[in-house]
């Protein structure tokens, strides 16, 4: 089948977007391949189409997990087989599924890079007919990079598994220096490059600085039909700005990570579906969203980077249609920005102290840990050892870098079981523990395949089948685990820690001084960035092009510099306008007041009146204190 039969039977569309099929034979033709796509750009199709177009698997490295998930669900739901493997699996379902993608249908592979760090998935690996390597949000692998993630630079590690396999790397955002570090960290041969212009044509950017930043986003949001979207700094701000806007009847509502699974799904799809008009956010809300009719997008605190300016901005006017991204910034906000990271980079101390913490709050011995996984609730943690999360955030990222331990985004993982026991067994127990046969009936009638693989449960619906309480039913799975028929995994919705190495103390302790200095460094100057857009009159869409390496832009005509700048010339034009009929009505005659007043066309009222005082202040024209004259 060809790419564009393929596209057609999957995916329902007649042809590519720019660049997409250059993009695809680069990668069909072998070439490894980095490709930059602004967001909403159709970035997946790149690798999804020729991993089909191929005998064997993709292998898909991806550090949001979220987005892994959904993407799963997506080329299911066409009938595609796909699967995830990321932190907080499990190691006898991780093996199932590996086993999957050796000896079954399996066409994609969705790892997280932690799982990269793993003997049991590199040796699998190396067993699995792969087609591609397929790297997401390929800009993670640079520590110049905005959003550095230390687990991508094990990456390359998988070409000595399968040197001749190609690598199609993927990115929205990446300076020239980034994109040059990505082909470097991913040992590229024969490489390719495709760069989409980070122009967008039909979104206008704004810069506001305002102190009544409510008032202003009342304003954009009643004079900007549609859909919208706005940004703010944490999860309080989400339900104080979305109630703001209620009770200014607007229809809004919030969303942040620690919001409840189910929750959060029916807001996402109540904001899709246009029944909820604003979605009040933070920066958890949008990868992977799929909405073109965003109208507006707005920033109600300064980003931390020009790169996460651009991706969150553009999620307005997908569909190429007229949007705006408004960036509401005042003086403090920007004392604040500076003070925030500053003040809140971590010291070779605060690191130390942080993986200390880590220890004691697992309760793990000197030399324990290794390979442990533990669910890290990091609001309990910094509340119990009185730290701040900005400064702890970053002390874990020192810590991945190092080599100590690794940190998953927090993930809602379903509850899922196993039947490890043989049909036989398991219908001997039921005859014996008589007590026990509805349950184990209803799991295997609701949930096929359970003696095969883990399979999703839902134990508040398995107590409403046989009429036990939730509690329960989950104690007596538990139970059945402990007799040895099944394994249970319940259910979890928190990041997860997991140690690389077994826990060391202090003195053995080896932090990279030399690489806190760099990001300390490369930190300011994306900060310096953000400062430097917000300040400068100057064209927004040529300072963001500037910045990544697009110095030859036109300005755009539509942003809030641009616009001022052409209303300032039309005071200017209409300035001349008047000038030129006050002239000739006094070329003519002397005229009274009223009499020029009434005669000069061009303008209103207190323009003129403005003017022909400018006038006489200059000595242009004169007045005997009834008419004027030249």
């Amino acid at each position: 089948m060809s790419e564009a039969e393929i596209l057609k039977k999957y995916w329902g569309f007649d042809s590519f977007r720019p660049l997409q099929s250059d993009i695809i034979s680069s990668v069909l033709n072998g070439h490894d391949t980095l490709a930059l796509l602004p967001t909403g750009g159709g970035k997946s199709l790149c690798f999804q189409v020729p991993a089909l177009a191929k005998e064997g698997i993709c292998i898909v490295i991806s550090p949001l997990i979220a987005l892994m998930k959904d993407q799963v669900e997506n080329l299911k739901s066409k009938g595609i087989e796909a699967v995830a493997i990321y932190a907080g699996m499990g190691k006898r379902e991780i093996d199932i599924l590996l086993d999957n993608c050796i000896y079954g249908k399996i066409k994609f592979l969705y790892l997280s890079p932690e799982r990269l760090l793993s003997e049991i998935v590199r040796i699998r690996i190396s067993y699995m007919n792969v087609n591609l390597i397929a790297v997401d949000e390929a800009h993670c692998i640079s520590q110049w990079g905005y959003d550095f993630r230390p687990p991508y630079q094990q990456i390359a590690e998988i070409r000595e598994i399968h040197p001749n396999v190609p690598v199609l790397a993927l990115t929205a955002t990446a300076t020239q220096f980034v994109r040059g570090d990505i082909v470097d960290k991913l040992k590229f041969k024969n490489g390719k490059i495709f760069v989409q212009s980070f122009e967008r044509k039909n979104l206008s950017y704004v810069v506001m600085d305002k102190e009544d930043k409510y008032r202003k986003l009342l304003d954009i949001v009643k004079n900007v039909k549609g859909s919208g979207l706005v940004y703010v700094r944490n999860r309080r701000e989400t339900v104080e700005v979305a109630s703001f806007l209620i009770r200014n009847q607007i229809s809004a509502d919030f969303y942040h990570a620690g919001i409840e699974k189910i929750e959060r799904f029916r807001k996402q799809d109540d904001w899709k579906k246009n029944k909820i008009r604003v979605m009040v956010a933070t920066n958890a809300f949008g990868m992977g969203i799929d909405k073109p009719d965003v109208r507006f997008v707005v920033h109600m605190d300064l980003p931390e980077s020009l790169e996460a300016y651009y991706q969150e901005a553009g999620r307005a006017g997908r569909d190429e249609q007229k949007a705006y991204a408004v960036l509401l910034a005042n003086k403090s906000d920007r004392v604040t920005l500076k003070a925030k990271y500053a003040d809140h980079f971590p010291s070779m101390e605060d690191i130390k102290k942080t993986y200390h913490y880590l220890g004691n709050y697992f309760q793990l011995a000197f030399g324990a840990g290794e390979g442990l996984i533990f669910n890290f609730d990091l609001a309990d943690f910094c509340k119990r050892f009185n730290v701040g999360v900005i400064k702890t955030m970053a002390a874990l990222k020192f810590l991945e870098h190092d080599g100590y331990l690794t940190l998953s985004e927090n993930i809602f993982l379903p509850s899922r079981v196993l039947f490890t026991a043989s049909h036989e067994d398991v219908y001997r127990f039921q005859i014996e523990n008589a007590g026990y046969d509805p349950l184990i009936k209803a799991i295997l009638r609701s949930y096929g395949g359970a003696f095969d693989q883990y399979v999703k449960i839902d134990e508040n619906e398995l107590a409403k089948k046989v009429g036990l309480s939730f509690s329960t039913a989950k104690k007596m799975i538990s139970n059945l685990e402990e007799q040895g028929l099944l394994s249970y995994l319940p259910q979890s919705d928190q990041p997860q820690l997991q140690y690389i190495r077994p826990r060391v103390d202090f003195v053995h302790m080896d932090i990279d001084l030399k690489y806190m200095e760099l990001r300390k460094k490369i930190q300011m100057d994306q900060i310096n960035a953000v400062l430097a857009y917000t300040e400068k009159s100057e064209c927004r869409n040529v300072q963001l092009l500037r910045y990544f390496d697009e110095p030859d832009a036109d300005k755009c005509g539509v942003c809030d510099v641009c616009l001022a700048e052409k209303k300032a010339d039309d005071q200017e034009a209409r300035l001349d306008r008047i000038d030129f009929e006050l002239v000739t009505l006094l070329q003519t005659n002397p005229q009274s007041i009223d009499d020029l007043v009434r005669g000069i066309k061009t303008g209103n009222e207190h323009e003129r009146l403005e003017r022909i005082r400018e006038l006489m202040d200059a000595g242009k024209i004169k007045t005997d204190g009834k008419n004027y004259y030249l």
